[in-house]
């Protein structure tokens, strides 16, 4: 199977951890998509969603799906994404997609983080994939040098805003052993609104996509 029908696979797996006539988190990328579709098109019924991004956001309401705000809302059952990186933890990396800061929004609410992905996005140690940062642009200057300085290269993601309108920075050259102490660290920088390490709100349970079908990983 090409990356494309691993991703459709996962998506129709996340059906089974959707808890009818309950909101459901909804996260933001090519995989969520295959997701909402899936959704759609299942006749399960839900109270509605909370969407991390006005792309997923537009893509529910198309499908006749009520989008509720983050604030309207106390908690959520579950929270259904994918993943840029996904280490043995369960700590990913998000924000490939520029949506980490509202996705850890909705992440905040849920009881549980399903994680969707495909094979290629597991990986033993984080980092490979360029770190994303939703920073204020005032900051841009001051953090690549906070960067430089832990032996990583930060550049801006060129022609992007964020749903918040900020400046997104990708940071090369981590590897990131305890993402948890990385991500509380990063946390409080100044100028940083938030970091694409998901350790504190890591995944409880992720379906992997693989060629011989959907493996069910618990954290």
């Amino acid at each position: 199977m090409n990356q494309d029908e691993l991703k459709a696979l996962v998506a129709q797996a996340a059906l089974a951890q959707v808890v009818q006539g309950e909101l459901v988190g909804v996260g933001t990328g090519s995989t969520v998509d295959r997701f909402i579709d899936a959704l759609a098109a299942s006749g399960l019924r839900v109270a509605g969603a909370v969407s991390s991004s006005e792309r997923s956001s537009a893509r529910l309401r198309g499908h006749g799906i009520e989008v509720l705000e983050a604030n309207a809302v106390t908690r959520l059952p579950v929270y259904i994404d994918g993943a840029d990186e996904i280490d043995p933890q369960g700590c990913m990396i998000k924000g490939g997609g520029a949506a980490l800061t509202r996705e850890k929004i909705v992440a905040d609410l849920a009881e549980r983080f399903v994680c969707i992905a495909d094979q290629s996005k597991r990986v033993p140690v984080l980092g490979a994939f360029a770190l994303p940062v939703e920073v204020i642009a005032m900051a841009t200057a001051q953090l690549i040098r906070r960067f430089a300085a832990l032996g990583a290269q930060a550049v801006l993601r060129p022609g992007v805003r964020t749903d918040n309108g900020h400046p997104l920075l990708d940071v090369h050259g981590l590897r990131i052993t305890d993402p948890l102490a990385l991500e509380t660290e990063i946390n409080q920088w100044p100028g940083v609104v938030t970091v694409g390490l998901f350790a504190r709100h890591r995944a409880s349970l992720c379906l992997l996509g693989t060629p011989t079908g959907v493996q069910t990983l618990v954290f």
